[in-house]
């Protein structure tokens, strides 16, 4: 088929090919129950589950206790911030810190926090996208519960500065939440920081299917984070997320743990090449680039060809390349992205913004097909 070439990586990832060997064995061979205790089925699915744990920890220097598996990073976000609602409540502590260029999955849950009595700190991004570190140290007082800050943001790709946030706070109580979404699996050394208490995850964004992530949880000694459950039923995952464990989709998910962890160098290779092509192959027509370039994570370019309306870009090239401008879990509104706009944009700015991202796997674009569709529109 001759289809255009995918640069929504950002959005969801192809599968794997081990991952998908490994999805097909659980689903169709391997079927068993992981809380079936009386027979081989039951331990097989069991091994898989814990073997999947210790896959996930491994990447970010957790231990097997610390990985809850979820559905996903709007799972374990919910999960990081509402389940610390009754020990905010209980402990007088109800101050949040949060970022203006969270994404839904973070900024709602904080909003409906703050819709029962907790006060929010919404931190600024500078012109590059960044947070303030500086910032977020004034904002912190004795009765702050939590701070979150993502890792890279999912549209700009711009990196965040965890590790000055990690040395900034120190040794104050307030939990540590990032949503790693776009980075885990891509940037190793960061997550392993044991002063993010929680970190959130998401398969489909490293080569696993839908509906599979993991939240870490990591003990501040031997004590675990103090979060009540969303929901009941059933006491998995350490009581945190009953139901019926998706055993095939956990282990494809510790299988593209293990993938990405042994493979991230060859595969940022791939990503900045591809890179440095696609700003080769676009620079004639002068884009405006969102994000510094030394904080850009190497599989994403937001961008905007000044006066060009990104939905009318996004329907000239659809034949070329398939792309987004803006976070795929709010494309059914055309509001201008808050991302953008909080980096200091107008709203027309913030309409032209386009995010291509890519992986290791993405093939050769012809860039020069791009530039001649774009030029045709504004002439």
């Amino acid at each position: 088929m001759n289809r255009p070439v995918y640069l929504d990586c950002n959005a969801t990832t192809p599968l794997d090919e081990n991952v998908r060997k490994t999805l097909e064995l659980y689903l169709i061979q391997e079927f068993g129950n992981e809380g079936s205790r009386t027979h081989e089925y039951g331990s097989l699915a069991k091994k898989a589950v814990q073997k999947a744990r210790d896959q996930v920890a491994a990447v970010v220097a957790a231990k097997r206790e610390e990985v809850i598996f979820t559905s996903g990073a709007t799972e374990s976000n919910n999960l990081a911030i509402l389940g610390l609602m009754e020990h905010g409540l209980a402990t007088g502590c109800r101050h949040l810190i949060g970022t203006k260029i969270e994404h839904k999955a973070v900024l709602e849950p904080l909003e409906y926090m703050e819709s029962k009595g907790f006060e929010v700190t919404w931190l600024e991004v500078d012109l590059r996208g960044r947070v303030m570190p500086e910032q977020m140290q004034q904002s912190l007082r004795p009765d702050t519960l939590l701070v979150s800050v993502m890792a890279a943001n999912n549209e700009t790709g711009v990196r965040q500065p965890l590790e000055e946030i990690c040395a900034l706070l120190g040794d104050h109580p307030a939990y540590f939440h990032t949503d790693a979404a776009q980075v885990f699996g891509k940037e190793l050394a960061i997550l392993k920081n044991q002063r993010i208490d929680l970190l959130s995850v998401s398969g489909h964004k490293i080569f696993a299917p839908k509906g599979t992530g993991a939240l870490i949880t990591r003990r501040r000694g031997y004590e675990r984070p103090p979060l009540k459950p969303l929901f009941y039923g059933g006491g998995q995952e350490r009581g945190l997320r009953p139901g019926t464990l998706p055993v095939a989709l956990i282990a494809a998910l510790g299988e593209a743990a293990e993938q990405a962890q042994k493979h991230q160098e060859k595969r940022k290779a791939a990503c900045f090449a591809f890179r440095k092509q696609a700003l080769a192959g676009l620079q004639e027509l002068a884009p405006r680039q969102h994000g510094q370039e030394e904080h850009v994570m190497p599989h994403v370019l937001n961008l905007a060809f000044p006066g060009m309306d990104s939905e009318a870009l996004l329907v000239a090239l659809k034949d070329i390349v398939a792309f987004s401008n803006g976070s795929a879990c709010t494309s059914s509104s055309y509001t201008p992205s808050h991302v953008i706009k909080a980096m200091g944009f107008t709203d027309d700015e913030a309409n032209e913004a386009l995010r291509f991202s890519w992986s290791h796997m993405t093939p050769e674009v012809d860039w020069a097909a791009v530039v001649e569709r774009i030029r045709s529109l504004r002439s």
